[in-house]
């Protein structure tokens, strides 16, 4: 099999939960475990930093690995779902795994394949753990797929664990009240391994310090650490980035950072970058502060970050955010007002298992939309979805495809008005 013939036999033969659900999702990380054994336990040849959330965990995931970079270390990153190319998933200093490795990987592992039957999933992890391994990285920062205690990527002993947030998603997996999903993602705390927790919310924040202390697991909650005290960004250059100047509170220390993404709601996240580098700073990691700010101003260049309130054109101004479920949904709009248009047109699709009811009332009623699916299984039909949204006075049109929504967005728009593109990151990769 050639590269592409290889993806294609891992999409057809694994059950793969981005586009099929909960069906590919296994209870226990037994398949995993059989896989690493299979391939001499690569999980325990490298160190890493885990990093679990709803909201936030992939871009934390890309800061980290850049600042690492830029102070020199061989910096593996497994991050997921892709947007374009599978190998984005799997990358060491930025660069993707190559496409000979995919091929040969998947080719010796023919016979794993047939006896364990894994999930998609579950042979990506260990195709990355075995690519890291052989690589001999430094560190690999791990960002979890879903949930946190039997997500595949929970077989390894971090040097640090990361928790970005708790909000509501994947409720049929996870559990229906925030503790039971908190709890969930808990499972990524580790025995006497420090743990970051990015903000303090206090319908969960006893599920964090209870596993903490059982595990003895010294705790960090990043927005009692840090404090924003300006962040500002050029309404009319909005993909320039963000400027921000932060407090450290204990040491009243001042940082001024400017980081190379948009998304005011990156401020968050660069409070728990700062409070996982001063951990691992403690511990005895070299991160000068010279690679700390070249790190975040660089984070898209250094690692391939893409879908995060992603500038992808002006007049109109054409922005893309993979942001899909209700806190995703909440910053998105937040950023809306710090954002000049005339007119706002909205490309928008969802997965079927989202709780669509409760996000599309977020949505501006003042906006034009465009509704459409992605090409996948678990797609929600466009119809239905512009059903749901006249209940919530959107109005628009449905179209069978993203890049037809797009077009007509783009053949409405006049150049002082805007585009957004999001819903779900099958939407924004089939738009890019």
């Amino acid at each position: 099999m050639n590269y592409q013939q290889t993806v294609d036999y891992l999409y057809q033969h694994l059950p793969m939960f981005t586009r099929v659900g909960a069906v590919a999702l296994k209870n226990d990380l037994h398949n995993t475990l059989e896989l690493c054994n299979l391939l001499d336990n690569p999980q325990q040849k490298f160190k890493s930093i885990h990093i679990a959330g709803t909201n936030g965990k992939g871009s934390t995931s890309h800061m980290l690995a850049a600042i690492l970079q830029q102070a020199g270390y061989k910096v593996g990153l497994y991050t997921s779902p892709h947007l374009q190319d599978f190998r984005e998933r799997i990358r060491i200093n930025g660069q993707m795994v190559p496409e000979k490795f995919v091929v040969e990987f998947v080719e010796q592992m023919q016979n794993a394949i047939a006896g364990i039957e894994p999930s998609f999933f579950e042979l990506t992890v260990a195709m990355a753990f075995h690519y890291f391994a052989l690589e001999q990285v430094d560190v690999a920062v791990i960002e979890v797929g879903l949930g946190g205690r039997l997500d595949s990527t929970n077989v390894i002993t971090p040097e640090l664990s990361v928790i970005t947030n708790i909000s509501y998603d994947h409720m049929h997996i996870l559990g229906n009240t925030l503790p039971e999903i908190a709890a969930e993602k808990a499972g990524i705390i580790k025995a006497g391994v420090p743990v970051v927790i990015g903000e303090t919310q206090p319908a969960v924040q006893s599920v964090f310090m209870n596993k903490a202390a059982e595990q003895q697991a010294p705790i960090h909650f990043a927005d009692q650490e840090w404090l924003v005290q300006e962040s500002n960004l050029n309404p009319t250059h909005p993909g320039s980035g963000l400027q921000m100047q932060l407090l450290h509170k204990q040491q009243q220390q001042v940082k001024h950072i400017t980081l190379g993404l948009s998304g005011q709601y990156q401020e968050k996240n660069i409070m728990t970058v700062l409070s996982a580098v001063k951990v691992l700073q403690h511990s005895g990691w070299s991160i000068p502060d010279a690679a700390l700010h070249d790190g975040l101003l660089h984070v898209k260049k250094l690692t391939g970050l893409r879908g995060r309130w992603e500038v992808m054109g002006e007049n109109p101004l054409l922005v893309m955010d993979v942001g899909h479920n209700e806190a995703g949904i909440k910053e998105i709009i937040q950023q809306l007002r710090h954002t000049k248009y005339q007119q706002l047109h909205i490309v928008t699709g969802f997965v079927k298992d989202k709780a669509v009811d409760a996000v599309l009332p977020l949505f501006p009623v003042t906006a034009t939309y465009y509704f459409t699916k992605a090409q996948i299984p678990r797609a929600l039909d466009e119809h239905i979805l512009a059903e749901m949204a006249a209940a919530n006075g959107l109005k628009g049109h449905t179209y069978a495809t993203v890049q037809e929504a797009l077009q007509a967005a783009k053949q409405h728009a006049h150049k002082d008005d805007m585009i957004l593109v999001c819903g779900s990151f099958f939407i924004v990769s089939e738009a890019m």
